[in-house]
């Protein structure tokens, strides 16, 4: 591999007789596993492919012997400069970074928040990660959703994690506190899109993308319920769209919430406690994958923040119960007891 100027790369391998009759973008695709296969096609149609000297298509075949050459391109993330942003780093190694986001975060610049992003502070942190895209982010939160998140920091490990997520093979687990009493858990298995009217907002629409979502009563409160939540996919807003879609939207929730209820009889303090949350009450308390380069089963878990268990522990004094955080115990049991989520 020899540079060819700042922001590219050359790299060459050969077809060997196991691909032979194979399309360029899956000769590709086996050939350079740390890409993606859509950046290789893209690739390939932006000419920085060549098979022999000479620019093909993605569909066109390949014969033993043939020599690849493909001009990698590193993303452009000018817009996207270095901030001194602090961050909570749970784990770091030469691949990957796993960091507890805190609320009021955005995770990368988009219309209205250009820049004092995660992704301004991963760059200062570590301003390699501008080789990748979105300097190593491979999955989101929401602005005001905290918890855990894992972050690439080498091709290989974006690659892979990318696969592993469309996999299903990472594990994300959240505390999600909703309004109303929830009877049971279960499995929400409905698709979630576009809104067809209000396109800033997602709901459950038979177009949209496959969604599914398994949650488990941790607690009643008086009014309130808090869940253990897994996701299944990965959908934007997925828990809030499928929690709201059940009419137990998550607590505090801007956009798919209801206006507050206090509970009858509500205390002082309760009634201080619910009206001083400003955000929707959803965490990402556990993360578990194989690491993508070593292959070590890997599990990270982070408390819940001070704000929203201040507010559990308000509702759990008001109706007189002592709860706590389960430990790491039947992850992955879930048991389809719930039946108020069919359409």
């Amino acid at each position: 591999m020899t540079d060819q100027n700042h922001d590219e790369n050359l790299l060459e391998n050969t077809v060997g007789p196991d691909l032979a009759g194979a399309r360029l973008d899956q000769a590709l695709a086996t050939l350079f596993p740390d890409f993606s296969r859509s950046r290789l096609q893209a690739w390939t149609r932006d000419g920085r492919v060549l098979v022999n000297g000479e620019v093909r298509r993605p569909r066109d075949k390949v014969a033993s012997g043939d020599r690849l050459q493909v001009r990698t391109l590193v993303e452009d993330q000018v817009a996207c400069v270095p901030q001194p942003i602090p961050l909570n780093i749970v784990f770091e190694d030469e691949h990957i970074l796993v960091v507890n986001k805190p609320a009021d975060l955005v995770v990368h610049p988009a219309a209205g928040n250009p820049d004092g992003t995660l992704q301004n502070g991963l760059l200062y942190h570590n301003p390699s990660l501008i080789e990748l895209p979105r300097a190593g982010i491979v999955h989101r939160l929401d602005k005001d959703t905290t918890g855990l998140m894992v972050i690439a920091k080498s091709q290989a490990a974006h690659k892979r994690l990318v696969d592993a997520i469309a996999a299903r093979q990472v594990t994300r687990e959240y505390r999600a506190l909703v309004v109303g009493s929830m009877p049971a858990g279960g499995t929400i298995d409905l698709p979630i899109g576009r809104h067809p009217t209000q396109r800033t907002r997602m709901a459950v629409n038979p177009l949209g993308k496959p969604s599914v979502t398994h949650f488990r009563v941790l607690e009643h409160f008086r009014g309130h319920t808090l869940l253990k939540v897994l996701l299944e996919t990965g959908r934007t807003h997925q828990i809030r769209v499928h929690m709201a879609h059940l009419r137990h939207p998550v607590f505090g929730d801007p956009v798919y919430g209801r206006r507050l209820q206090l509970p009858a009889g509500a205390s002082e303090e309760l009634k201080g406690a619910l009206r001083g949350f400003k955000r929707q009450a959803l965490h990402a308390k556990r993360l578990q994958l194989d690491h993508p380069v070593t292959g070590r089963p890997m599990r990270f878990e982070c408390a819940i923040p001070d704000d929203m268990r201040a507010v559990i522990d308000a509702l759990a004094a008001d109706a007189n119960i002592h709860w706590h955080d389960p430990d790491y115990e039947d992850y992955f049991e879930f048991e389809d007891e719930y039946e108020g989520f069919e359409d």
